[in-house]
């Protein structure tokens, strides 16, 4: 398979993945690198493909998180590029596999960084994404209580490789997710300001 498309991805997750909150998160990762695939002028369709397909070993191999992966895209055929994306965004958790390009390392980033937005915005009197603001996640990543699955640690780690702020990553990973928010669960009703 030359370049997997969107329809590839997501018959392939639909296969692995019975999990609707995973599948959500699937479809928010894959929002965020489609709008940071835009920003930095890079190739929409992979970004998204990648971060939409990011998952797709976790709910069957658990164990294998980032490595059942390899297998699963190899029968598929698809190219080593996108399998080693993949793999990638488990580097010092589960493997070695350290995201080098700017797609690996931006998905490395956002994957985390994801969970802490929607959490932010679940707990808003709108439930939405559309209203979620940059310094309201940051207020809660500074409150080790809230959402306190969301490793802090890992997201600076991936700020860190990106070169940029940890706001400016926060506003990506919002806007991104803006445009999945009725996909994701997150359209909410967005309080008008």
């Amino acid at each position: 398979m030359d370049k997997p498309t969107r329809d590839d991805a997501w018959n392939l997750l639909n296969k692995y993945v019975q999990s609707d909150n995973l599948i959500k998160h699937c479809v928010a990762v894959e929002g965020v690198m489609r709008y940071l695939a835009r920003k930095h002028e890079e190739d929409e369709e992979k970004w998204g493909v990648v971060g939409l397909i990011h998952d797709v070993d976790y709910q069957q191999y658990p164990d294998q998180h980032c490595t059942k992966v390899r297998d699963i895209l190899e029968e598929q055929e698809w190219p080593e590029e996108y399998i080693r994306a993949v793999q990638s965004h488990g580097y010092s958790r589960v493997n070695d596999i350290e995201p080098q390009s700017l797609m690996e390392k931006s998905l490395f980033a956002i994957d985390e960084l994801t969970g802490l937005v929607t959490a932010t915005a679940l707990v808003r009197p709108s439930k939405s994404v559309l209203d979620t603001k940059a310094k309201s996640v940051k207020k809660k990543w500074k409150d080790k209580g809230f959402s306190a699955a969301v490793d802090r640690d890992l997201i600076q780690s991936g700020v860190d490789r990106l070169g940029v702020e940890l706001t400016e990553l926060i506003s990506d990973t919002i806007m991104g997710m803006r445009d999945v928010a009725d996909e994701i669960g997150l359209k909410g009703e967005p309080q008008v300001e």
